[in-house]
């Protein structure tokens, strides 16, 4: 009997992604989703919480179920550039 290795999944930009890692960098994150680097990555909060930024050296732990984490990637800001 072979075991698998345990599959955690997520989503950037509502598509969904699969990873055998049960945490991962933002960098990572943006890699495996193929997200501009450049762009922020925001973990969505529930309810009245604030969206959390993700830096790309910060870890997140991947959950399951209904905790899946759902991600969103944004350009740079370009607030005063004319």
């Amino acid at each position: 009997m072979s075991e698998h290795p345990k599959k955690h999944h997520f989503f950037v930009d509502a598509k969904r992604y699969e990873t055998e890692k049960s945490s991962l960098t933002g960098a990572e994150i943006k890699a495996i989703a193929g997200v501009t680097p450049t762009y922020q990555l925001f973990l969505e909060e529930e309810g009245d919480t604030p969206d959390k930024p993700i830096s790309d050296g910060e870890t997140v732990v991947l959950k399951e179920g209904e905790d899946t984490r759902h991600f969103y990637a944004v350009p740079p800001a370009t607030f005063g550039n004319q």
